[in-house]
């Protein structure tokens, strides 16, 4: 019977395991770790520092699990410096954190020596099982591409290291010292933990050290963020007290055993008291209900809980940089059923054309590197009207509210957005050669922002509302190869398209750990095309019309975002989303019906493909001369 509550284990193991196959998006080319026990690997002979099953199995700690998600080939995962690497063979990996580590060996195993040494209290304290050049020594460079991975510092109070405020300060300005070092050589994003509340774990939880050790740890985080702050680097922290302190307050959210002392207690019974109903030799055994595993570290439930805290920072830019997108699709939604309208016959010289139209839409974003799939649905309602000057132009006004709503990433966040959308429009035709343009401006009204994300056993959502605004200018200019009397018509023609979306920054509004901030986001959309237009009279009161069109995007480069917890406002760092592509095909199919003098029907599809986007769109509309 004790092997059954370790299932939920099992499954998390063998996730670790497979994950590689399943992550998506993986922006990242490696991820490399320093720190301490907290993000141990297994330099120890495979040793960690966290929960074993029933079989003696050790859980992976938070940088396994967030390095699988990730797509990190789990060799990479591995420690690097463990004395039974070169016994078996394996590889070193790029998991530099030893336990036992204070600040200055985690500096140390950067830039200097990187040593695998059996940590004080332990038997044979002081022995160097093996040593290896730090990461950098020797003028070694970091991959810009690669994201860093940085604990410390909860070594050097259990060591006596720290005992004042003053030593607090200089131990976080230590930790800061390594992210600047990675900086310095060349690394650009760089995840950092702040320093969990020492005073709030089971070592000197209801001990007299209790108050001042997590006053001291507080101190530490305020150092290590001030110092955080001055470097020049994509500095992403964790903020890990925030975030254990919501787990203690609703334990029941985040999986945990209710009614327990989850800080008094943990399932090992090493240096602490074993919880009697879920500790190792408790009525029911299972570290998934408890937050430690002994008197200081996490048990799997924790690891996963910083893992997946982790992730949702990192794969907030995959969602939120398609916001923009989501604009951009009703701006070409609108574009596509102004030129629908522009095939309808045109009025007698000086009389109006007023026309309505109803739509809907569906847009399908695949999966990249560093944005999110997503679906999306939409549907949209335009009105506009037109008068012809004279026998070569014709004016009109349009316009239309367009409602969107986009599922995106695992979890399938919900974004809506209502852009209103107007437009004026020329269009020109004389003897073969026809012309026509558009100038449209549109307010965008993200009324409803749900981010949602996996957080332990459950999902977490963040919720946020903003605004933005539209621009955008078309014209096309084409030659008819046909007389106009003849019953058929194609036309080559030429476009050019313009289009700049702005969105405004926002914050989320939980004020919880997760929650996140987001500075304005601009997305502008330059386009040259080629195409070929037809139709043909079926009936005498019937027409089908077909437009194919190559375009190619010169704003092709890749989307980022800059933001913050906001939690931790004076802390942003800016991390990249969603690419456009260079090249798009479109085309579109519609049938136009006089119904009686003046009065015409019409109904149109319209497809839009790149590499990743795809966009469709079906519309009726009438339109009646007077």
């Amino acid at each position: 019977m004790r092997k059954a509550p370790f299932l939920r284990f099992t499954l998390a193991s063998l996730a670790l395991a497979c994950s590689q196959a399943f992550a998506a998006p993986s922006p990242y080319s490696s991820m490399i770790v320093f720190g301490d026990s907290l993000s141990d690997s297994g330099q120890f002979g495979g040793i960690r520092f966290t929960n074993r099953d029933a079989n003696g199995n050790y859980a992976p700690v938070s940088p396994m699990i967030l390095g699988g998600r990730l797509g990190v080939d789990p060799a990479e995962l591995g420690p690097s410096t463990s004395p039974i690497n070169p016994i078996l063979g394996v590889p070193d990996g790029n998991n530099w954190a030893v336990g036992g580590y204070t600040t200055q060996q985690i500096l140390d195993s950067i830039t200097t020596t990187s040593e695998t040494i059996i940590p004080p209290g332990r038997p044979g304290a002081g022995l160097v099982l093996r040593d290896r050049p730090g990461y950098l020594a020797n003028g070694l460079r970091a991959d810009p591409n690669a994201l860093y991975y940085l604990t410390g510092g909860g070594n050097d109070f259990l060591q006596g290291l720290v005992n004042s405020p003053a030593d607090a300060v200089a131990a976080g300005s230590r930790l800061a010292a390594s992210a600047q070092a990675l900086q310095q050589g060349g690394a650009r994003y760089i995840m950092v933990w702040l320093l969990p509340d020492l005073g709030q774990t089971p070592n000197f939880s209801g001990t007299p050290q209790q108050g001042p050790l997590s006053l001291l740890s507080g101190a530490f985080n305020q150092s290590l963020l001030s110092q955080l702050g001055q470097i020049d680097a994509e500095i992403i922290p964790l903020n890990i007290p925030v975030l254990l302190s919501e787990a203690l307050a609703s334990p029941e959210q985040f999986g945990l055993a209710s009614g327990q002392n989850l800080v008094g207690t943990c399932y090992s019974g090493e240096g602490c008291v074993e919880n009697p109903v879920y500790g190792a030799n408790g009525a029911t055994p299972d570290p998934t209900k408890l937050l430690f595993n002994d008197s200081v570290h996490p048990t799997i439930a924790g690891q996963q809980l910083i893992a997946d805290y982790a992730y949702s920072i990192l794969s907030a830019p995959w969602e939120l940089t398609l916001l923009p997108e989501m604009a951009h699709a009703s701006v070409r939604a609108h574009q596509d059923e102004l030129r629908n309208q522009w095939q309808t016959p045109w009025q007698a010289v000086g009389q109006w054309q007023a026309f309505v139209a109803s739509g809907a839409q569906d847009l399908d974003y695949d999966g990249q590197r560093s944005a999110a799939s997503g679906d999306g649905r939409g549907y949209n309602l335009t009105l506009g009207g037109s008068y012809r000057l004279n026998d070569a132009w014709r004016l009109g006004l349009a316009g239309g509210v367009y409602r969107q709503k986009l599922e995106a990433g695992e979890q399938d966040s919900d974004y809506k957005l209502d852009s209103y959308l107007a437009s004026v429009f020329a269009q020109y035709r004389q003897d073969r050669w026809w012309a026509d343009a558009a100038l449209t401006a549109g307010h965008l009204d993200y009324s409803d922002l749900k981010r949602t994300f996996a957080l332990g056993v459950n999902d977490r959502s963040e919720k946020g509302d903003t605004d933005g605004e539209a621009w955008a200018m078309s014209g096309r200019l084409g030659y008819n190869l046909a007389a106009e009397s003849s019953s058929w018509q194609l036309a080559p023609f030429i476009s050019a398209d313009y289009a700049r979306v702005k969105v405004d920054g926002y914050d989320e509004k939980s004020g919880r750990s997760t929650a996140l901030g987001f500075d304005d986001q601009e997305r502008t959309s330059r386009r040259l095309g080629v195409g070929l237009l037809g139709s043909v009279q079926v009936l005498p009161s019937t027409r089908l019309f077909a437009e194919v069109a190559q375009e190619h995007e010169f704003e092709d480069d890749q989307q980022d975002v800059t933001m913050h917890l906001t939690s931790l406002p004076a802390n942003d760092f800016t991390l990249t989303g969603y690419t456009p592509h260079s090249d798009l095909t479109r085309a579109s199919l519609g049938v136009s019906h006089e119904v009686v003098a003046g009065l015409h029907l019409r109904g149109n599809y319209n497809w839009r493909k790149s590499d990743e986007l795809t966009q469709q769109g079906v519309s009726l509309g009438v339109s009646v001369d007077f």
